[in-house]
């Protein structure tokens, strides 16, 4: 039995950000699935990994810890020297990182995050999407994309030449609005449009997205 398991399901986003980083640094683990209809997230005995009753839990033998991106950084430093280095750099280089993994928290993600709701989950549940929701949110990313689109015109990826976690915890979202009118805020912009679709298309992303097929 693999002493990492991940409680969430794999069409969450933030399970989907821990899924990658976990496949990019090439580690065994066992997703466990938590029954959201059920409310299992919201009872023991889930709330004795996450009290808040959120998804993804994840453990590594006896460290128990929730919040994706805390997970995901945990994962790159304590599993360094496997797989992927997705904390490349000197201390400078990793404190770059550090900002751009905020910025991502709480700049790209709350308007990424409820555009994924409205335009691609709404319709998945037989919900009407609020266009005005849309509107105001697309404008925000837009913003955001903005100082993107500067950004990668220096550099491959978001910090540096090289793929980090700064990078990695803006997949799930992306992949979500790509198959959205939203695309257009993406598609309109070069150099963000060339990221977009190198990250999606990393073999441990695409693993992620054949757990939704089982």
């Amino acid at each position: 039995m693999a002493p990492i398991k991940v409680h969430g399901v794999s069409i969450s986003s933030p399970t989907q950000r821990v899924l990658a980083t976990l496949y990019e640094k090439e580690l065994e683990f066992e997703l466990v699935p938590v029954d959201m209809k059920a409310g299992e997230h919201k009872k023991e005995p889930f709330l004795s990994l996450n009290p808040f009753g959120q998804i993804p839990a994840f453990e590594d033998g006896d460290l128990k810890l929730f919040e994706s991106r805390a997970i995901t950084q945990y994962i790159a430093h304590q599993y360094a020297d496997k797989g992927t280095d997705l904390a490349c750099g000197d201390n400078k280089q990793k404190a770059t990182i550090g900002v751009a993994i905020e910025v991502e928290a709480h700049q790209f993600d709350p308007a990424a995050s409820k555009l994924t709701w409205e335009l691609a989950l709404k319709p998945v549940f037989g919900m009407v999407t609020d266009k005005a929701v849309v509107e105001e949110n697309e404008a925000k990313l837009a913003k955001v994309l903005d100082i993107y689109e500067g950004r990668l015109a220096h550099s491959k990826y978001l910090t540096c030449d090289c793929f980090t976690l700064a990078d990695l915890h803006h997949i799930p979202t992306i992949q979500y609005l790509l198959g959205t009118e939203a695309k257009k805020l993406f598609e309109s912009r070069p150099h963000v449009s060339a990221w977009a679709a190198d990250i999606t298309a990393r073999p441990a992303w695409c693993k992620v997205l054949a757990l939704q097929k089982h």
